[in-house]
């Protein structure tokens, strides 16, 4: 079932994050932190490019450097951004994070501490899932 989450532990790990984002074009830094199964938790932040397609997102750095360790089982995500309303995943976040726990626990803060929880199943509710042989 994955550990109890301390979501102001989580946050506060998402903000120091946020501090060594790299983010030269747009100037919108973004903070993420994931929590193992394991109590482990890992941190990410957006890295932008030039080519705006290639810049990854926080959520997907987080993840990235868990599974890098061998952690591939999720309990819940902090993002957080210095904006008055939180900031939640994009598309392609949600997907990536379906991957590892479509019930992932998603918790978004902005600046000011306002922050929003959801399932990440009421954010992406019909990921794409494996393919199964049919035949």
């Amino acid at each position: 079932m994955g550990p109890q989450i301390n979501w102001k532990s989580l946050e506060e790990h998402a903000w120091a994050a946020r501090e060594r984002a790299y983010a030269p074009y747009s100037k919108f830094a973004v903070g993420a932190a994931v929590l193992a199964d394991s109590g482990e938790i890992f941190t990410g932040c957006n890295v932008e490019n030039v080519s705006f397609g290639l810049t990854i997102c926080a959520e997907r750095v987080a993840v990235s450097t868990a599974v890098q360790e061998g952690c591939r089982q999720f309990t819940g995500i902090a993002v957080v951004a210095d904006t008055e309303v939180p900031v939640i995943p994009c598309g392609a976040c949600r997907q990536f994070l379906a991957e590892f726990n479509p019930a992932l626990a998603v918790s978004c803060v902005g600046r000011g501490g306002v922050h929003h929880t959801w399932s990440l199943s009421v954010l992406l509710p019909s990921p794409f899932d494996r393919i199964v042989n049919a035949s």
